[in-house]
């Protein structure tokens, strides 16, 4: 990667938080009495809480407003980015190298900001990053390009100078379309990694091979 800015998703990117997502979608529907598909579970992925709690009463019928189910999937998931989600090994590294190289970076996610606060805070990562930046405050989730094109704006750059670090398929094809160097980052398997791979501009299977 030879882009002098860069902007990072956090969940299934920098940290290994998404079994931690795919359960909260589990248990607070369990609580319901009801249980998610595969595909939906796919779906809320880069959909923000608020987009994912809209969803879920669409499609269950739940009672309350997608705020109030929010608020309460927010209270259950806060446990986790204060305690015990953890950084992907060779993370901390890889970010100390593009650091030295003069490189700015950014963190731009679907997870509220007092989480991802909290959660890079804890890892002693948060520092490597200029500003955080979340899909809430644009008010769109990564199915569009609004929280890219913001962090470009604060980063002062243009998608042409910037690599976009994703996890995701869907969020990946957003940030390609838009201009920006899309880097690739495996996941454990959860998403179609060949697909992902055929997509992006670099690809990084494993951050320990990085550093």
């Amino acid at each position: 990667m030879d882009k002098a800015f860069a902007i990072f998703d956090m969940d299934g990117t920098l940290v290994d938080s998404m079994d931690y997502w795919r359960g909260l979608a589990r248990e607070y529907l369990a609580r319901q009495g009801l249980a998610p598909s595969p595909e939906l579970l796919e779906r809320i992925k880069p959909m923000t809480m608020t987009q994912s709690a809209e969803l879920f009463i669409r499609t269950f019928g739940l009672s309350g407003t997608p705020q109030t189910l929010a608020g309460e999937m927010n209270a259950m998931i806060e446990a986790h980015y204060r305690g015990d989600i953890p950084l992907k090994e060779g993370v901390a590294l890889y970010l100390d190298r593009l650091r030295r190289d003069g490189v700015r970076m950014c963190v731009a996610s679907a997870t509220a900001l007092p989480l991802m606060k909290a959660c890079l805070d804890r890892l002693g990562v948060l520092d490597y990053f200029d500003f955080l930046l979340s899909c809430e405050e644009v008010g769109w989730g990564k199915d569009r390009p609004d929280v890219y094109h913001e962090a470009a704006r604060r980063l002062g750059a243009s998608p042409g100078e910037i690599a976009v670090y994703e996890d995701a398929l869907g969020a990946a094809k957003t940030a390609k379309m838009a201009g920006y160097y899309v880097v690739a980052v495996y996941d454990g398997g959860t998403q179609p990694w060949e697909e992902l791979k055929k997509l992006a501009d670099e690809a990084i299977d494993n951050w320990k091979e990085e550093t």
